[in-house]
């Protein structure tokens, strides 16, 4: 592994997601990634929508989660300890929502992450906020 931020950032996110089969299953795209920073984009696909004709809150909170998980992995090996969403207003079928997420402070083993997901006209449809843990790596 390099020793410089950026690029480290860069091979943990790919390695991990070279694993990650939800994310590949959902079509689910990591654009950017930085040290504490990535940016995920999925279209809502005609699964995703529910009995309301809109998208269903899980799948807009796998994205945020998603782009969450990516941002705090650029550290090495973390994973959720707690995370909530609100739902500002709702996605439709064949949208394209790009969650970016931010990382607020570390401490410790620990850090605070806040993902806003965006739909295509750059409008807010949730806000999420993410609490990590460090941990250690898996044995391969």
């Amino acid at each position: 592994m390099t020793e410089n931020p950026l690029e480290q950032a860069r091979q943990a996110v790919a390695a991990m997601y070279a694993d990650d089969q939800a994310s590949q299953s959902l079509g689910i795209v990591i654009e950017d990634v930085a040290p504490g920073h990535a940016t995920a984009r999925m279209r809502v696909a005609a699964a995703m929508v529910n009995g309301h004709a809109i998208a269903h809150g899980g799948y807009i909170f796998l994205l945020a989660d998603t782009a969450f998980a990516f941002a705090c992995n650029t550290y090495g090996p973390t994973v959720a300890g707690a995370a909530e969403i609100v739902f500002v207003q709702p996605a439709t079928e064949g949208e394209e929502l790009v969650a970016e997420a931010k990382e607020r402070v570390r401490f410790g083993q620990s850090g605070i992450y806040d993902v806003t997901v965006r739909n295509g006209a750059g409008e807010v449809v949730a806000e999420f906020r993410g609490h990590s843990r460090r941990i250690r790596a898996r044995a391969e």
